[in-house]
């Protein structure tokens, strides 16, 4: 057992922090109490003077499947030779020993979702993970949690030589899958023996779990137009959708937050590298948050490194959102968005004991030191 003494909790609920102190047992917070009274088999850690904010999460990175300083051999990301990939896994690609994975968690990012593309229209699943872990099996939260699908430019400008050079071809290429994907699933529920069940089709069979909203379209869309392509065949087809980027969402915020969508906004630190990101604006978040839409940033590491999760969000907070919010969208709504919430992304009993503890604000990135890291009630080795 561990016992967090005389901490100032951030918990990613209340909007006012609090001091407690919080014994955890077998990985779990066990108790959140003033004066918690212990035995000497219990160890301590006195946090006084500290913050102690819930183990960060990203809703949406490449964590894992994108070597660092590695070329070719540890890219795998994309799929390049088809542009219909939905059999694709992440837990078959990620690496646990990449360097970055230990870089996030050294910055309190204990939980990510990651996973394949967006040069494929349909990229295959996403899985959340802790990022503490030498094999991936072990790390593994929830598997699969979202279908990757892309809109935009990354579909056109990776396969325009295949058949793909708009953005109405990348929409029916994703429809027509939906459509056979349909067909097949309603071919086998009908079947009255083996000789009318049809060939086994991988690509088909794993669009079935999206098809009956097990799990939703992760739909990278960062210009207007696309974000509401993705609505729309979200609406035909009756799927479950979150919306990943999400970059020009804030210029129609308010008809967003009709559609209660989940929102990955991001990244922001970053250079305008293609045309749809000209309007990329770290004002972004609180526009979107202040409208009513539940809005989680993220850092689609490697294009931000992982461990400027929470700089993002301190940028976001100079560009105009509320600091309760800009903690919410790093822990607890990104943990609703990939549907973990039940384990991580806030300090309440009975969910994991992930955990960063600080002597400053975790949004300072200059002035802050990150001082403890727990992650399911283990202290990780900052060193």
């Amino acid at each position: 057992m561990l016992c967090i003494k005389n901490g100032l909790i951030y918990d990613a609920i209340s909007n006012i922090p609090y001091n407690s102190d919080i014994l955890i047992k077998n990985g779990k917070i066990e108790e959140i109490a003033n004066d918690i009274q212990i035995n000497e088999d219990v160890e301590i850690i006195n946090a006084k003077n500290m913050n102690i904010y819930p183990g960060l999460v990203e809703a949406h990175c490449h964590l894992g499947l994108s070597g660092y300083g590695v070329g070719y051999e540890g890219e795998d990301i994309n799929e390049r030779n088809d542009i219909i990939t939905p059999q694709l896994r992440a837990i078959d690609g990620i690496n646990p020993m990449d360097i970055s994975l230990k870089r996030a968690l050294k910055a309190g990012v204990t939980s990510v979702a990651t996973g394949p593309g967006s040069s494929n229209a349909l990229g295959g699943t996403f899985t959340a993970i802790k990022t503490n872990g030498i094999r991936i099996d072990n790390m593994i939260i929830k598997n699969p949690i979202a279908m990757k699908c892309a809109f935009g430019e990354n579909p056109k400008r990776n396969y325009k030589e295949k058949n793909n050079a708009t953005r109405m071809s990348t929409a029916s290429k994703i429809r027509e899958i939906l459509y056979r994907a349909k067909e097949y699933e309603e071919r086998k529920k009908n079947a009255k023996n083996n000789t009318e069940i049809p060939k086994f089709d991988f690509k088909l069979e794993s669009l079935i779990p999206v098809l009956n909203r097990e799990i939703p379209l992760k739909a990278h869309a960062h210009r207007l137009d696309d974000i509401f392509t993705a609505i729309r065949i979200a609406k035909e087809f009756d799927l479950k959708l979150t919306l990943e980027h999400c970059t020009e969402g804030y210029i129609a915020a308010e008809e967003l937050a009709k559609e209660n969508i989940p929102l990955a906004v991001g990244p922001l630190l970053t250079f305008a590298t293609k045309y749809e990101l000209v309007n990329i604006a770290f004002e972004s978040p609180a526009i979107l948050s202040k409208a009513g839409c539940q809005v989680s940033i993220i850092t689609d590491s490697p294009v931000i490194p992982q461990e400027y999760l929470a700089l993002c969000a301190g940028l976001a907070i100079k560009s105009g959102m509320d600091e309760n919010e800009a903690l919410k969208a790093i822990t607890i709504n990104p943990a609703k968005h990939i549907g973990i919430d039940k384990k991580v992304g806030s300090i309440e009993v009975g969910k994991d004991a992930d955990l960063v503890i600080t002597d400053g604000s975790i949004f300072d990135a200059i002035n802050t030191k990150i001082k403890y890291v727990l992650v399911d009630g283990k202290m990780v080795d900052l060193n």
